[in-house]
């Protein structure tokens, strides 16, 4: 399937190298090799390309040269620099990895003035709406809901196969990916923290309590949790605190880019994709657009929650609320407008008779109708 993604790449491959990360399996490969059907692709993971790497051999007549898991090589940022300083452009270059490529340790040289980076994330009900099959909206969501995101479990369609794919995909992650990036072998340690963290969705955790659970320093967890940001496994949600007097929750929330891990829980399966969903459109937005965005959580002492603040240039924009059902607004809309007024304030419902908008301009919309849109600005 085409991806939404496309279109902004091509516009700049003739003008920067590419740099394209995000989740492991969430397509990047697959649309690096659509930009072009004149490619040459080498993967560092191979033995048989490392060495054509090493050597720089490739074929310089094709329209696009891929680089998969670059980021793999020692002072691969230094690499790319020089190939991109003394050979130029074409053919184009298109880097590819399933980590935040700022966070491998031998990182060589800068690749500033010379790059554009996107995120692609997996699919999610706007970049599906138009594309896949004539289901309704509500169908594509409660597949979303129930498989997750993740191209090719979505496209198979069925559960089994889904169980079976994030079994091996997670395995792949812990035992490939976590030990190229940092060389960490505290394997079932880490598997069991995403464990707990995937009862946590919606609850801002204690660095304490999971140190705890898992007999090990603060600063472990910490690091641990990272890490799992850098392999794209998870996506961490700060408070907002900017203008709220009252004391104010410091513990982030944590969401996983794969829905599908999330346990049967309707209410934190929403709220995950939702999250998912944001941070896929404010990516897009900052990659695609160069705009600035923010995604926070709100909560005082005295429990009153938004779930997510979203803040352009640092600027208030929309207070989002997630609700599985019922029709009555959160009063912790009127609450917290005083400190961030100006905010759009939509709560999205996934099982509701009727959308409705309110004099304060409050609007109660169905999720599958908002996720479609993600209209995030008035």
């Amino acid at each position: 399937m085409k991806r939404s993604l496309e279109k902004y790449i091509q516009k700049d491959l003739k003008r920067k190298i590419i740099l394209m990360t995000g989740p492991r399996l969430a397509g990047k490969t697959t649309l690096a090799k659509m930009l072009s059907p004149h490619f040459d692709y080498f993967n560092y993971d191979s033995a048989e390309h490392r060495l054509s790497l090493l050597e720089k051999s490739w074929d310089r007549s094709r329209d696009i040269v891929i680089f998969d898991e670059l980021h793999k090589m020692k002072n691969w940022k230094s690499w790319i620099k020089g190939i991109y300083d003394t050979e130029g452009i074409p053919p184009d270059l298109v880097v590819t990895g399933s980590a935040k490529l700022d966070t491998y340790k031998k990182v060589g040289d800068s690749l500033a003035g010379r790059f554009f980076e996107f995120r692609l994330h997996p699919l999610d009900l706007k970049e599906i709406k138009g594309v896949l099959g004539p289901d309704k909206l509500d169908v594509k969501l409660n597949r979303l809901l129930k498989i997750g995101g993740f191209p090719e479990p979505y496209l198979e369609n069925d559960e089994t196969f889904y169980n079976r794919w994030k079994r091996s995909h997670l395995d792949i992650i812990l035992k490939q990916d976590l030990i190229d990036l940092e060389n960490i072998h505290q394997i079932t340690s880490i598997e069991t923290l995403i464990q707990l963290l995937r009862k946590k969705i919606g609850s801002p955790i204690s660095y304490r309590s999971l140190a705890e659970d898992l007999q090990c320093s603060d600063k472990t967890i910490k690091r641990w949790l990272t890490i799992l940001e850098s392999l794209y496994v998870v996506f961490k949600v700060a408070p907002f605190h900017r203008n709220i007097s009252r004391s104010i929750l410091k513990s982030p929330k944590y969401y996983f880019y794969d829905t599908g891990q999330i346990p049967d829980d309707p209410g934190m399966k929403l709220e995950n994709l939702v999250a998912c969903a944001l941070i896929k459109e404010m990516h897009f937005r900052e990659d695609c657009l160069g705009e600035k965005w923010n995604i926070y959580y709100v909560k005082n002492k005295d429990g009153r929650e938004i779930d997510f603040l979203l803040t352009k240039s640092e600027k208030p924009v929309l207070m989002l609320e997630v609700k599985w059902g019922g029709d009555e607004r959160s009063p912790n809309f009127t609450f917290f407008d005083k400190y961030v007024s100006g905010a759009r304030k939509i709560q999205i419902v996934k099982e509701l008779k009727r959308e409705k908008t309110y004099p304060d301009g409050t609007e109660i919309r169905l999720a599958q109708n908002w996720l479609s849109e993600m209209r995030l600005e008035k």
